[in-house]
């Protein structure tokens, strides 16, 4: 492994630390309180650089409103602000990137399914957030990684509404990168 790689696993694995204290400690963890004290942290695949992708960015400068189905059967609305397109595996992917209508950050909201999903991952998928440091023009290029993608609040407890996938965002292969179930 090469230092780049190396300072990518380490910072990796830290974010990882991180949110298993947060899941542990933190009043607004989705971990039930009369759980915490018995969870030992999130289960993950391991550091795979392989995951870690450039995409190129198509902005769609007109989003369409896409109604999102959710986990306890709502409907809750986004914008297709972006498509995504990669090469994972051999071959050529596309994952629709959305923002909120009323949210005016920069954030890109990636819900995906994959081959692990109900498998090795949670069955209403996982999710990436991509915080690029300027606004993206088409063509711009962004890294995808999805050792970084993560289940739903609603996988750990039904209190939680999530945003499921849509189809459009069903990637044809197996992702073992990112949370996993055990």
């Amino acid at each position: 492994m090469d230092d780049d790689t190396e300072d990518w696993a380490a910072q990796l694995e830290a974010n990882r630390d991180e949110k298993d204290r947060f899941f542990a400690e933190h009043r607004q963890s989705p971990i039930p309180p009369e759980e915490r004290d018995d969870f030992d942290g999130l289960s993950y695949f391991d550091p795979d650089p392989d995951y870690r992708v450039e995409a190129t960015v198509t902005v769609h400068e007109t989003p369409e409103s896409v109604d999102l189905e959710t986990s306890d059967d709502r409907t809750v609305r986004y914008l297709h602000v972006a498509t995504l397109s990669f090469d994972l595996d051999g071959e050529s992917r596309e994952l629709h990137a959305f923002r909120q209508a009323a949210d005016e950050s920069r954030t890109l909201f990636v819900p995906f399914r994959d081959k692990t999903t109900g498998q090795q991952s949670y069955d209403g998928g996982r999710y990436m957030e991509l915080e690029p440091d300027r606004d993206l023009s088409t063509g711009d290029e962004i890294t995808l990684d999805f050792n970084l993608a993560y289940s739903p609040f609603c996988a750990y407890s039904d209190t939680f509404s999530c945003p499921l996938p849509p189809e459009s965002n069903w990637l044809e292969t197996a992702v073992t990168a990112g949370e996993r179930i055990d």
